[in-house]
């Protein structure tokens, strides 16, 4: 992760090396430049919050204000630089809503929780060796082809601006997965994972494609709706949501979550109940004297996996992981392109 951090600060003077070289430098790209410094500096922050809550744990309170803060940087460029707040209107709605919504501050609004999600999604599906870089990987490959498929449009400069940043991040990402593939020699942790979410964040919303990233996030949109009920504890949440591991049959199994029945609250059974009729869910029921307890798995996808799959090797359930994360659509991106900027020097 270092090694990724400073890989961009080095690149700008040789991105800029014609204005730097002139004695007089003139058309120097201010804006673009700036743009830049706010993403590298949005990303640091991050980094630099992830590196805090490895070391002193900080509460899901603080993983959801921390982002926040880190974002603001960015949001205030994108205010000074484009304020482009439309949202193209699916075919279908276009009659009636016109080509184009204007969103207003609604628009910052998701782009401030796109940062937020962004950089604690790929925290919230991992704890198996290989998939929280393997799955960075995946995403930064996926915007990538996306962004060179888009360099003919008419927002050829923002795909380029996010080329800039994605590149030097997927190289290292690469030999960071050569050491974390199983059995691992280096953990990323929490610096890794919201330093990811954050280069994605900042390269989707300076890039102008904020919409199709959540294209690229589907796997972890849809672990984070599964996870909902523990993650705001309407169900019994335990520090630590990992697959059981089963040292006879080197393999790992589905971890489970319990309490006293009497305990979880209505709404947390009703949504067991809705899980249990859709076979998302295991459910034990034991009794314990006369105390009557609830036995469920953790409601990540990993454990929903080995619930129907059974016990499997932790190198395969990865690679499964992995797979179902690259079979995703591609997607166009949705907003109005920015018709302001008309030159770009990141290339």
């Amino acid at each position: 992760t270092g090694v990724q951090t400073c890989a961009l600060p080095i690149l700008i003077p040789f991105t800029y090396s014609e204005y730097l070289l002139q004695d007089s430098p003139s058309g120097f790209p201010h804006q673009e430049f700036v743009q830049l410094i706010a993403a590298l500096l949005s990303i640091t922050c991050m980094l630099l919050l992830g590196f805090a809550d490895d070391v002193l744990d900080l509460r899901w309170r603080h993983k959801l204000l921390l982002p926040t803060m880190a974002s603001l940087p960015l949001l205030m460029v994108y205010y000074v630089s484009a304020n482009r707040t439309s949202i193209v209107v699916p075919l279908l709605l276009q009659g009636l809503l016109g080509s184009s919504v204007e969103l207003g501050l609604l628009y910052y609004l998701y782009m401030g929780l796109l940062s937020v999600f962004a950089t604690n999604a790929i925290n919230i599906l991992a704890g198996i060796n290989g998939l929280e870089v393997g799955q960075s990987l995946i995403i930064a490959l996926s915007v990538i082809i996306f962004n060179i498929t888009s360099l003919s449009g008419m927002s050829r400069n923002y795909h380029e601006f996010s080329l800039y940043f994605m590149l030097p991040y997927t190289t290292t990402t690469i030999a960071l997965l050569a050491h974390n593939w199983y059995p691992s020699k280096v953990f990323p942790g929490d610096t890794f994972c919201y330093f990811s979410g954050m280069t994605f964040a900042v390269v989707a919303i300076l890039g102008h494609f904020s919409k199709t990233l959540l294209l690229f996030l589907i796997p972890q949109i849809v672990n984070f709706i599964y996870s909902a009920p523990q993650i705001f504890h309407l169900l019994p949440c335990p520090r630590h949501r990992l697959p059981k591991y089963i040292k006879e049959d080197d393999k790992v199994k589905m971890s489970m979550a319990e309490a006293p029945l009497r305990e979880i609250k209505p709404i947390g059974k009703l949504i067991l109940k809705l899980f249990s009729l859709f076979g998302l869910v295991h459910l034990k029921y034991t009794t314990v004297g006369t105390e009557e307890r609830l036995e469920f798995n953790n409601l990540t996808i990993i454990n929903l996996i080995l619930k129907f799959t059974g016990p499997m090797h932790e190198q395969t359930l990865t690679l499964t992981l992995l797979l179902i994360d690259g079979v995703k659509p591609s997607g166009l991106h949705g907003e109005v392109p920015p018709r302001d900027r008309k030159s770009t020097r990141l290339n």
